[in-house]
């Protein structure tokens, strides 16, 4: 008759010696889970997010030009203050000058009032021609005064302005230099999501980029146009092929609002710097391209950080993005916010 016997229990140490092993391994499995490296991102994945990117990117540049533009001029506005502070002290150091020379003057005079000198005279037969010049004095006098007062307060009045000026410039050139830091960085995001890529897939995302919204027309059906609007359009279509370049304004590279700016300066028109500005010049006509004329200013996007040149049927001329070109592309490409004719 078989016995039946109970299995040999393990010991208390053994136990103990595989539950730690089993502890561990599942402490390095987890340790090796955490130290992996992530999964790298797919082209597709890799192409949504540097859009986004270079489209902040785009919206940061316009607020780097917007800053440049103002503080261009309150860089300027401040030299032209300091200097009329310059030339005020200078007159008023001549005023006092003038005013010391009558007080010397007096003082050689015995310190007696001229008039009350004159009176005690013993010279009666020139009272007349002398009172004469006592009273010329007085009037010298009276006005050197009257003059270096006003001085003085055009004086205080400007170095006001000059250090409030001044004050605005340092906290524009803070702004400027903050846009800047934003539009590298998210250049240098970019940038490294690309480097995640194979060579092959990184050049199909800038190269997609690059052909989106690039169209080929025949120049000859555009519609004839003149004036400075024809002068504008032909100077931003000769310019097809251009590097786009934050923040240039051409001859040789240009970002969206740079082109326009510089296309209507070869018309002898002068265009605010950004594409915010510029979307309030001119007539505003709407937003349908049906009723869009050659040179008409067409504004992008909600927050108008993109503009371009209509110049006909249907297309207008812009610098789209970082990695891009001057180029041609359908008016509708992008939302249109307003179209402005200059």
């Amino acid at each position: 008759m078989a016995s039946h016997r109970r299995p040999k229990q393990p010991s208390r140490a053994r136990v103990s010696v595989l539950t730690a092993a089993a502890a561990t391994a599942v402490a390095l499995s987890a340790q090796a889970g955490a130290h992996a490296a992530p999964a790298k991102p797919s082209k597709d994945e890799v192409k949504v997010q540097v859009d986004q990117l270079f489209t902040e990117q785009e919206q940061a540049a316009e607020r780097y030009n917007g800053a440049k533009e103002r503080t261009d001029q309150l860089r300027k506005q401040a030299d032209q203050l300091q200097d009329q502070v310059a030339r005020g002290q200078e007159q008023m150091t001549q005023l006092q000058g003038g005013l010391a020379a009558v007080a010397a003057q007096e003082y050689r005079d015995g310190g007696v009032d001229p008039s009350v000198a004159l009176m005690l005279s013993s010279d009666p037969e020139n009272y007349l021609s002398k009172a004469s010049s006592v009273d010329q004095v007085n009037q010298t006098q009276s006005q050197t005064l009257k003059s270096l007062q006003d001085q003085q307060r055009r004086l205080d009045q400007q170095k006001v302005e000059a250090a409030e000026t001044l004050a605005e410039l340092d906290r524009n050139t803070k702004v400027l230099n903050d846009a800047k830091a934003e539009v590298q960085k998210k250049l240098a995001e970019a940038q490294k999501l690309l480097n995640q890529l194979s060579s092959a897939d990184r050049n199909a995302v800038l190269g997609d980029r690059a052909s989106r919204g690039g169209e080929r027309i025949d120049v000859g059906s555009l519609p004839a146009v003149g004036g400075y609007a024809g002068v504008a359009v032909n100077a931003a279509m000769g310019k097809q092929g251009k590097p786009y370049v934050w923040g240039a304004t051409g001859p040789n590279s240009f970002d969206c609002s740079g082109l326009v700016v510089w296309a209507y300066q070869q018309a002898g028109v002068s265009l605010p710097r950004t594409s915010q500005e510029q979307a309030t010049v001119g007539t505003n006509v709407g937003k349908d391209y049906a009723n869009a004329q050659p040179g008409d200013l067409v504004v992008y996007h909600s927050d108008a950080h993109h503009i371009g040149i209509y110049i006909g049927n249907g297309y207008v001329v812009h610098a789209p993005h970082t990695g891009d070109v001057v180029k041609i592309m359908k008016a509708d490409a992008m939302p249109i916010k307003t179209i402005r004719r200059v």
